[in-house]
Order: C-alpha cells, then structure tokens, then sequence
C-alpha cells in the first residue's frame, strides 16, 4: 500500500519505530477505540471497525438527527469543515452506551436503539472539547467557550450513563477561560485537568473520581497551557498548546518531576497510545513564534526519543474558516499495533482517516 503524496519520508535511524500504511477511507473520522473496536464517523452517522481484521467491514452503530441545514453542511467537504460538523469526540462504556458531543450538544446512544438522544444542551460554547469515562462508567466534560469575562466554569459529570448530569465541580469565576481536556488515568484511578489560556489560568490539575479531592499539579506559564495528555504507568506525558511560545513535550513522573523531552514543531491536540507508542500531533494555526505549514506526527516507542514520523502541508484554504491544520487521533485504550488517525484541512489526505501498522525492528520495549 502506497503511502500519502503529503508524507515525509520516515526517520528510521533516528528511532526503533516504523509505520506503514495500510488502508484508508475517505470522509471518515476517528473518535475512539474499545478494546480492538475503532469508532469513527461520517458526518453524523457513528461507525464501528475491527481494523486488525479487513474482513470485517464498517458498519453502522447509530446516528444524530442534527438541525436540517446541518444535514446539508455536513454533505460537503469544505460545508463540513467551515460548519465544524459531525461528532467531535466519544466514549464507550461498558454498559454500551455510548456517549458524544456534537455541535450544540452532548447526546447518548442505549443499547438496542439506533438514533442517539441529546441528554444536554451546551449553552456556552459549540460543545466540549474532550469526553473522558472511568472503570465505573462515570462520564465527566468540561465547559469550552471564548470566556471573555472569565466567569466560572464548570465540569459535568455523569454517573447514569450519560443519561443524565449534573454540575460536579466549579471553577470560580477568574481562575481560568475554559477546560481543555479531562484525562482517566487507569494506575492512579484518577482525573487530570487540563485548562488555559494565560498565566495561572493553564492548570494541569489532579482530580479524584468522586470530585472530593481536586489539586493543582502544575500551573503559571505556557508550558502547562495543554490540551493532549497520555496517562502511562510511570509517568505523564502531555503535549504543549500555545501560539506564544514555542512548543515541547513534557513528561511528568509518578513522583512529580518534570522533564522537557522533545520539541515539536507547533501547538498539539491530540495525542494516544497505540500499543507500547506514543503519539502526539501538531497543528497549524495562526501564530507570531510557531511558523511551520505543515501537520506532524511525533512518536516514540519509550517516551524518551521522539521523531516526527509523517508531515502534511496545510492546503490553501483559510485557517480562520475552514479549520487549522490537524491530525485527530482517536482516544481510548488501544492495546493493538495499529494507528488511526483523520486529517483536516491538508493536502492529500484532508477529512480522510488512514491505518498504519507500528513495527518495531527490535525486540519491542516498554513504556516508563
């Protein structure tokens, strides 16, 4: 299988790890994996994938009536990406349910039906960023919207299944502008936070699940304004977010330390784990420090040496509108030797979802 025109070429003296592409689809995103389960979306139906095995094709899981105009933005290519339409993240929980956000929206699908329920209206902002599940099924997001007047901010958190929320923590009103992400960490049964925008206001915050305990781990400068954070069992690994600065990968141990491990090209949204790798992908966006065009991919199959793998250019189409430059990795546990990822708004392989096998040449290590 040919690789995209719009990739660099791999780095393989410069790491034990190696990707080759296998398969792609076109208009597909991908939200998140359950177990060997790939969830991913076309416009508003919801799609489930057993990437490891070809012959199990995608297949339909449910979808979201959406208002009628969206269901002709969400039909075209640049409507799509201008009207930011579709599902924007989602969960799965044991139970199977599966809860997601959508423009305007969190909504939930039960077992058994085909058309998913909005069970909360967003009010502030479009939708959350991030949905985050814990081993009991308990669903937490974080409100996301401009903030100007920096008014509180608050989480909701479901313990019925995403069928009902409620309020479970508040930040007070100037504290921060908005909550990029919340994290499970599977080793410590716990929450991380993350916020932003400007000096104290970028948090990255420890939380228990029950909300009863919530500490600030770090906070103050642009190094901890981030978005993407991937929980090992040794360390924490989360990638900076920020136009003002240049940017980095930090790891952050069980212990508290933290280290500067790599530099990435520009802001990151999105990282995972696939496997025993690490990955984290880079955007482009409007920004005075970080001038790079193009889209990137790093990973590492220890944490410590990182390599940009794969580039796509951003393509001519304006940033403002039709969305900066991206690759979206699905979140969710991924215990396979496989990536997914979905591009916007780049050359080649724009609102297409591609698979890659991770092979390592060596004997294959462990993340600490």
């Amino acid at each position: 299988m040919k690789s995209a025109k719009s990739t660099f070429p791999l780095l393989e003296a410069a790491s034990e790890l190696q990707l080759t592409r296998i398969a792609s689809w076109p208009r597909l995103r991908v939200l998140a994996w359950h177990g060997e389960v790939l969830y991913a979306s076309r416009g508003y139906t919801l799609l489930r994938g057993v990437p490891a095995d070809p012959q199990i094709p995608w297949s339909t899981v449910g979808y979201f009536n959406p208002a009628w105009w969206r269901r002709f933005s969400s039909s075209g290519r640049l409507t799509c990406r201008l009207c930011r339409d579709g599902f924007h993240a989602l969960v799965a929980l044991s139970s199977g349910h599966l809860v997601a956000a959508v423009p305007g929206a969190v909504i939930t699908l039960a077992p058994g039906n085909e058309e998913f329920n909005v069970t909360h209206r967003v009010d502030r902002g479009t939708r959350p960023l991030n949905l985050t599940v814990t081993n009991r099924d308990w669903v937490f997001w974080g409100e996301y919207f401009d903030n100007a007047g920096r008014d509180e901010v608050s989480i909701y958190g479901s313990q019925e299944r995403g069928e009902r929320w409620e309020v479970v923590h508040t930040f007070p009103k100037g504290t921060v502008r908005h909550v990029h992400n919340i994290v499970y960490d599977q080793w410590d049964d716990c929450l991380w936070v993350l916020t932003g925008d400007y000096g104290n206001e970028c948090k990255i915050i420890r939380a228990s699940c029950n909300w009863k305990d919530v500490d600030v781990v770090l906070s103050g400068d642009q190094k901890t304004r981030a978005v993407a954070l991937v929980p090992t069992r040794e360390a924490l690994y989360f990638a900076s977010d920020t136009p003002l600065e240049a940017n980095y990968i930090y790891r952050l141990d069980r212990s508290g330390a933290l280290r500067r491990i790599a530099t990435i090209s520009s802001s990151s949204f999105y990282g995972c784990r696939a496997g025993d790798a690490l990955f984290f992908s880079t955007a482009v966006e409007p920004s005075q420090v970080n001038h790079d065009r193009n889209v990137h991919l790093y990973g590492s199959l220890g944490g410590r040496s990182w390599t940009s793998f794969l580039a796509w250019p951003k393509d001519r189409w304006s940033m403002r509108l039709f969305q900066y430059g991206n690759a979206v990795l699905p979140t969710g546990d991924n215990a396979t030797d496989l990536l997914a990822l979905s591009c916007v708004a780049v050359e080649g392989d724009d609102l297409q979802t591609t698979l890659w096998r991770i092979i390592d040449p060596a004997e294959r290590g462990q993340i600490v």
